[in-house]
């Protein structure tokens, strides 16, 4: 069987070329056919003589993702379900915000953290997923797109721990981030989500720029294993340890996600708890509201609208789709029930929307300023001309 050709470095793939009598900067056309102009095929490289290409197709193939099925919600966020080539699938979801346009990707099929409220939990870990194939969910998404329409910010959340796959997470971020021959997304727009791998955090930010959030979800070490069985190898001592040694710039926040469970961690003594742990950290919480699944346990339901938490404002995006609250859902309708359930933990919606609702406050407030100081300059303007008629 032929190997994929995504699954290369640039590095590796021109030491190939060069093997073969090929210039080595050859290999950087190819990766900007595969990864900026979405190449299927090496026919399509037109720039590259025809003897090229044909020993090309000979030697690799071309990966490709395929598409089972997708949906839009009203609010326009696209769903997708993509098949991998041995018969598993995963999901990554378009959400549309404002000035952006964000994706959440998989990058594992299934998980095997086994956090209680989510709903990836139970499925159970399949296999890591190959960089090739964190990278086909935003080539395939952005073949979806209209127009000028383009993919401006990712982020880890979907199916599985990024950092339980590391190197191939790793693999996939540098062609994402790389602005000459790969996808060309700036570090500033990439968040990784995790459950807290204390070791893997620290290479994380010394090997990348990308932003970090942290599944924290409870404010002390016996709640938080009970909910999140990670907890009981890297304890919240460790966790914090670790985010305050961190070489965190200026205008970096570490991001922590918060699930609101009904009279499990959303009481005064939780909230203030979680004040005093974070303290000294430069961060944002996402407070996120949960919806119960099949599969989550009983004991635990979303909490009720005056919780003592201050919850995202305003409607959910792709709440048809069951994606905010650390779950994507995918609901294949048959004769008798709901069934084939596919699903992937993800706090997508309630962050985007909680970056977006700060961003329109600060815009707020400033059109408010700008307001003040026209009308007292004008007020001021009123007075001089009123004393010179007197």
């Amino acid at each position: 069987m032929k190997p994929n050709i995504k699954e290369l470095t640039l590095k590796e793939f021109a030491a190939h070329l060069v093997e073969r009598k090929e210039p080595s900067y050859r290999a950087k056309q190819i990766w900007q056919w595969l990864f900026q102009k979405r190449a299927a095929s090496f026919a399509e490289m037109t720039n590259l003589s025809a003897s090229l290409r044909a020993r090309l197709a000979e030697d690799f193939t071309i990966s490709r993702l395929t598409v089972l099925r997708q949906a839009v919600s009203r609010d326009g966020t696209k769903k997708f379900l993509f098949g991998l080539s041995d018969g598993h699938s995963i999901e990554s979801v378009l959400i549309p915000e404002l000035k952006r346009l964000t994706l959440c990707v998989s990058t594992q099929a299934g998980c095997g953290f086994g956090c209680a409220f989510c709903a990836t939990a139970v499925l159970g870990l399949k296999r890591n997923l190959w960089a090739s194939e964190i990278l086909d969910q935003i080539l395939e998404a952005s073949r979806s797109l209209a127009g000028d329409q383009r993919i401006t910010h990712v982020v880890l959340m979907g199916m599985g721990e990024p950092l339980a796959n590391y190197a191939e997470t790793v693999k996939a971020l540098d062609v994402m981030t790389d602005t000459s021959w790969g996808i060309g997304i700036s570090p500033r727009r990439i968040t990784l989500s995790t459950v807290g791998l204390v070791p893997q955090i620290q290479r994380l930010m010394e090997e990348t720029k990308v932003n970090l959030a942290i599944s924290l979800h409870a404010p002390t070490d016996e709640l938080r294993g009970q909910l999140m069985p990670v907890n009981r190898k890297y304890s919240l001592q460790q966790l914090m340890d670790c985010c305050r040694s961190l070489p965190i710039p200026r205008r970096k926040r570490i991001t922590f996600e918060y699930v609101l469970l009904r009279g499990v961690n959303d009481s005064m003594d939780d909230a203030i708890a979680l004040c005093q742990l974070l303290r000294g950290i430069r961060c944002k919480v996402n407070v996120i509201p949960f919806n119960p699944h099949p599969g989550s346990c009983r004991s635990i339901s979303a909490a009720p609208g005056g919780t003592t938490f201050r919850q995202p404002a305003g409607n959910s995006k792709g709440k048809k789709f069951s994606i905010q609250n650390g779950k994507l859902r995918w609901r294949r309708r048959n004769s008798k029930s709901w069934a084939n359930r596919l699903s992937a933990s993800s706090a997508v919606a309630a962050f985007i929307r909680w970056k977006d609702s700060r961003r329109s406050a600060r815009s707020r407030s400033r059109r408010h300023s700008e307001d003040r100081r026209k009308s007292s300059s004008e007020a001021s303007s009123e007075e001089r001309n009123s004393f010179s008629c007197r």
